[in-house]
């Protein structure tokens, strides 16, 4: 028997949300596949902003995520996969990141759902989520939306070995719909 998810809600986020963003992945556990320290808060300036412009050209983004009492928890979300030179380019990325008090509680998988929901309602016929191979939970999010594992790439930076996981928001049967 499967337990009901969470309640999430998300939005565009903030200027305000970088200084949150900042304050929940500020824990090295959260980081860990994500360079393994935490980031400048310039580096959640910046990406909020980019994600403002996502939602405005696109219709999507990685939203922040609140929780029911409207706490920032994370984000989540959709945007076009951001390098050039490796990885599924030209696709569309869907990725979560979540504080460390939220692990293990339905959040990601729940906030993914709703994010499928909203990039095939933008008309997105396929979306990638690319995961570090060591990342258990994030793989197991990927495993709960219907995604396939689908090829597997050596960062060029880090030489970290991520897999590349697809879904065909097409499918019928609404594939990646919750069960």
């Amino acid at each position: 028997m499967n337990k009901p998810l969470p309640a999430v809600r998300l939005r565009v986020p903030t200027e305000e949300d970088a200084y949150a963003w900042h304050q929940v992945f500020a824990d090295p556990d959260v980081m860990e596949f994500h360079g393994g320290a935490p980031a400048e808060l310039s580096v959640y300036e910046e990406l909020t902003a980019r994600q403002r412009r996502h939602d405005a050209e696109h219709g999507f983004c990685f939203w922040t995520m609140l929780d029911e009492d409207e706490s920032v928890i994370g984000f989540t979300g959709a945007q076009p996969w951001p390098h050039e030179s490796f990885g599924p380019v030209g696709e569309i990325e869907i990725g979560w990141r979540l504080g460390r008090a939220h692990w293990g509680r339905g959040y990601a998988t729940a906030a993914a759902h709703a994010t499928l929901e909203r990039v095939r309602a933008a008309g997105t016929e396929r979306v990638v989520a690319m995961v570090d191979s060591r990342n258990a939970r994030s793989i197991a999010v990927t495993r709960r939306l219907g995604m396939e594992h689908a090829e597997t790439y050596t960062t060029p930076v880090s030489k970290v070995t991520a897999y590349c996981f697809r879904l065909d928001l097409r499918a019928p049967g609404g594939v990646g719909a919750r069960p």
